[in-house]
């Protein structure tokens, strides 16, 4: 069994992959949508990684305020959460992802990585940083 980490952003989905043994999380690929609404495809696709993958459980962002509030970014991520659970019948985590893009933009930095190619890879970095945050919590709790 793996555990399938998302970035669920208003026009793109990025999506990493945890090893079997719940180890590691490589970021696979970022699912993109013209419109914000549009989610049918997104999660078709979505499925389909589930399939291919042998995915057990899903690990979704949580993108909450710095205050620690919840805005309009949180409230869809969590309407898509029950999206998710009621097409896949699996179980979503919610994850804290605040400073996820921060961090990945970073990692991009490091590797030199020019400006406007980021945009490209942000979205699955975040959500391979997700699933990284998750799977630790995970080993520090006795939890994988």
């Amino acid at each position: 069994m793996r555990i399938m980490g998302l970035d669920f952003g208003s026009k793109t989905v990025g999506v990493a992959i945890s090893d079997p043994l719940l180890i590691t999380a490589q970021g696979i690929e970022i699912i993109r949508r013209k419109e914000e609404n549009k989610l049918r495809k997104t999660l078709a696709r979505i499925e389909e990684l589930i399939e291919e993958y042998e995915v057990g459980e899903i690990v979704l962002g949580l993108p909450k305020n710095m205050d620690d509030s919840e805005g309009e970014r949180a409230r869809l991520s969590l309407e898509f959460k029950d999206k998710l659970e009621r097409r896949t019948g699996l179980q979503v985590h919610m994850w804290d992802e605040r400073l996820t893009t921060v961090e990945a933009d970073n990692i991009m930095m490091e590797a030199k990585i020019r400006r406007e190619n980021r945009k490209e890879y942000v979205d699955m970095i975040a959500a391979q940083l997700i699933l990284e945050g998750y799977l630790e919590y995970g080993r520090e709790n006795g939890k994988n």
